[in-house]
């Protein structure tokens, strides 16, 4: 095969010597030739064999390098896969035949591809080249239409299409089966054994084969032919075998005494219905996005120079002003400029209370307008709004895999393979001890029919997308799917104090004015000067209170903010410091010490004035309990978690909160860039760690837990940081996450246990192993062909009906 050559997109160079260390680090690896990185352009082309080396690999090898390669990520759905090998065939045609592509991940339960490429190497059009090369469907949403709609539309034709070969099937199968049955228990007469009536099951069976059974021929081909083998491959095998012996017998009467037209037509109409049913079931473990995707209305109403217009959602642009009335759903995200009402966002948040909205707030598309008329301003739409973006994290948390599933995946790498050299050994064993073709025949045909690869390859997709949707609904956002696995096995739950054990917004409870101050207001008044540049919260409390009392501020010179402790500035020739006692010397803080201590020990922080570096007042602030704290609390006790709290406050204060709410261990006194290095120090001790913060300052902390727990709002879905996203706001989202991540997880493990143990049973059944026992049931021992595509059929139904019990599940 010629040379390769990339033309890659870098990010991450800061100078030349960056393209350098590039170049010496690509030209290391096996296969790659010539290197050539532009720091200017900030682009690398890369000539390699593509025998000896991947462009998967040369985009890990940048990366690891510790730079970036720019990358395009789309998602889209694929028809025509009927088991998960097939997933598996179009993610190694992305991946290995289409230059440009990173990564190609294939769904099989969802049915959706992602794919990362490179745009400057390859585009849409050629990935969907080669998934059609590689004889399946990709769907492109037509214009006008939405990606729901070009979705279901070939998601129903493709059941139809599955409906209508299954009646056919049984159109054709049900006489055939009671006349052969008949025949068999000689039930219907000598006239039954009359050379014609071979001929007319051959009639009867050949459009079931052949028509019904279609898709397996296909599928099975396709398979082979990328050099694999998939679900089809066993199903065409096995009913072929039974098929064409049976033709050879009524051609050619001395070849043996029985047709088994019927045994071939009732496992391709049962596995036909199984696949129907699988279909349809299957589509209801992804309810959840289209329940997401059907809060979107089709139309706005855009007000231009006074006047209303409906148009459809899609025309809908940035700055357009919009009106909803009472009942409607808010089409986009935006800006209220007049009107008030309250809002249900129970569908977004699962928070079931109606927010108030009034002039300057904020709404969310796919919400539901109350009483009220509002007038608004769209700041966000398309991909943009905040619905969008919680469709993509739970699309993308359906659509990872979480380490549970490799065990699965290895095994259904080979199982075709393995159980194709089962049923011939099966074959030549039988042959060899009954000296009987088809005895021999019969079990082989039971082998290739019962086993189940599909049950294995949906065992977890099916729970993750349950599990993902159910969370989905109650406002929690997983945004991959491992994140799901590793929260079952936290033991430690740290939560930060400000934003989401307390209110996040503090009130002035005290001013004790000392020194140059007689008065209290002359204290708030000086404190609040200072603290007009923080945008701490404590601050702005300060600043609240004295705006509050109708104090003017003057302004502050040269504001300094001195991370974690505290700021300062110049204040009419003054220096005038405000932050924690620990920041000042214990000299200045000895005539206040005393009453320093007593607000610590009421729940409050206190803060110290000086003037000069002389003792000038102390300022307390108290932070309200959320209501649902101390239960959010008390239910990760329930769940056998210990809960730990960080906070920047001092000791006493944090232990007055802490008492508050049954927090069994306090960290204070923390400075913001000290909580990733607290929860490293847990971890240390050996607690798998779950981080709860509002996934902005508590980026690091979050990102250094095992799982870091996001708590935003409902238009604050784009959380870089974090696994759990919390859209409702609440603590109690945390046991629900919790709850909802065990439960899917035991999902998983009853799906994976029933998977391989059908197989691992059934299989050595359909070859005969029981047949020594005759205390065994006789249907057990020489297990029949229709009996093996009947299990087979609904092998993988009940893997896919066990997942959706996770809707019904209560993670409270």
């Amino acid at each position: 095969m010629s040379e390769r050559t990339l033309n890659i997109p870098v990010t991450g160079m800061t100078c030349a010597n960056c393209a350098a260390n590039i170049e010496r680090g690509l030209k290391k690896l096996d296969g790659v030739g010539d290197v050539n990185v532009n720091f200017a352009s900030e682009k690398a082309n890369v000539t390699f064999d593509p025998q000896k080396s991947s462009a998967s690999a040369i985009f890990d090898k940048i990366e690891n390098l510790g730079f970036g390669v720019a990358k395009t990520r789309t998602e889209f759905p694929v028809t025509g896969m009927t088991c998960a090998n097939c997933a598996a065939n179009i993610e190694r045609a992305l991946n290995k035949k289409v230059p440009g592509v990173v990564d190609a991940s294939v769904n099989f339960a969802s049915e959706r591809a992602t794919v990362e490429y490179i745009a400057s190497e390859t585009d849409l059009d050629e990935i969907i080249g080669a998934i059609e090369k590689a004889g399946y469907g990709a769907i492109r949403p037509e214009a006008g239409e939405t990606e729901m709609d070009a979705e279901q539309r070939a998601r129903d034709a493709e059941i139809r299409d599955q409906t209508r070969k299954f009646v056919v099937g049984a159109v054709f199968t049900l006489p055939l089966f009671i006349l052969s049955m008949g025949r068999d228990f000689g039930l219907i007469g000598a006239w039954s054994h009359a050379a014609w009536v071979n001929w007319l099951f051959f009639a009867l069976a050949t459009p079931v084969q052949f028509y019904t059974g279609f898709d397996y021929y296909v599928g099975g081909w396709k398979s082979l032919r990328n050099k694999s083998a998939n679900m089809d491959v066993l199903v065409a095998m096995g009913s072929s075998v039974a098929y064409l012996y049976s033709v050879v017998v009524m051609l050619f009467p001395a070849a043996g005494d029985h047709v088994y037209f019927e045994t071939s037509a009732v496992i391709i109409t049962l596995i036909k219905l199984g696949k129907m049913l699988e279909a349809r079931t299957k589509g209801k473990t992804g309810g959840a996005i289209r329940k997401l995707m059907g809060l979107r209305p089709d139309t706005a109403t855009i007000v231009e120079d006074g006047d209303e217009k409906e148009v459809p959602l899609t025309q809908v642009k940035k700055g357009d002003t919009l009106m909803v009335r009472p009942g409607e759903r808010i089409p986009v995200d935006g800006e209220v400029i007049s009107g008030a009402s309250a809002v249900d966002e129970s569908m977004l948040t699962g928070e079931p209370i109606p927010v108030d909205k009034k002039e300057g707030d904020v709404v969310v598309g796919g919400t539901i307008n109350g009483e009220g008329l509002l007038k608004f301003t769209a700041t966000r739409v398309g991909k943009e709004t905040a619905l969008a973006q919680i469709i993509r994290l739970v699309q993308e948390a359906q659509g990872s895999k979480p380490p549970i599933q490799g065990l699965a995946d290895k095994v259904a790498a080979v199982f075709v393979p393995a159980v194709i050299g089962i049923a011939l050994v099966t074959f030549v064993v039988w042959w060899f001890l009954v000296g009987d073709f088809v005895p021999a025949m019969i079990r082989m045909v039971a082998v290739l029919v019962i086993a189940c690869p599909c049950a294995l390859g949906l065992a977890t997709p099916t729970a993750i997308m349950a599990g993902t949707g159910k969370g989905a609904e109650a406002g929690i956002l997983f945004k991959r799917g491992e994140a799901l696995e590793t929260a079952t096995h936290l033991d430690t739950i740290v939560l930060d104090k400000t934003g989401t054990i307390t209110e996040g917004k503090p009130s002035v409870t005290d001013v004790t004015p000392f020194g140059r101050f007689d008065s209290r207001e002359a204290l708030l008044k000086v404190a609040a000067s200072v603290e007009r540049g923080s945008e701490h919260p404590l601050g702005r409390a300060v600043v609240t209170a004295a705006k509050n009392e109708g104090l003017d501020l003057p302004e502050a010179d040269d504001f300094k903010a001195s991370g974690g402790f505290g700021v300062e500035a110049a204040l009419d020739g003054d220096r005038v410091k405000i932050g924690k006692p620990r920041w000042f010397d214990a000299d200045v803080l000895k005539e206040a010490k005393e009453r320093i201590e007593k607000l610590q020990s009421e729940g409050k922080t206190a803060m110290v004035v000086t003037v000069n570096d002389a003792l000038a007042g102390v300022v307390a602030v108290a932070d309200t309990l959320k209501e649902e704290s101390a239960d959010a609390i008390k239910q990760l006790h329930d769940q056998r978690l210990k809960v730990v709290m960080i906070t920047g406050d001092n000791q006493a204060a944090a232990d007055a909160i802490a008492e508050q709410v049954g927090i069994d261990e306090v960290h204070a006194e923390v400075r913001p860039d000290e909580k990733s290095d607290r929860v490293r120090e847990i971890q240390e001790k050996g607690e798998r760690v779950g981080m709860v913060g509002d996934g902005i300052n508590d980026a690091p902390a979050l990102a250094q837990a095992d799982v870091g727990f996001a708590i935003g709002t409902g238009t604050d879905v784009a959380i870089e940081t974090g696994d759990v996203i919390l859209s409702s706001g609440s603590l109690k989202g945390i046991p629900k996450a919790i709850g909802l991540s065990r439960a899917t997880m035991r999902t998983i493990k009853q799906n994976l246990f029933w998977a391989f143990f059908y197989n691992a049973i059934l299989i050595p059944v359909a070859a005969g192993v029981l047949y020594p026992f005759e205390s065994v049931p006789g249907f057990l021992r020489q297990l029949h062909p229709i009996l093996a595509a009947f299990a087979m059929a609904f092998s993988s139904i009940s893997v896919v009906a066990n997942s959706l019990r996770l809707y019904r599940a209560k993670v409270e």
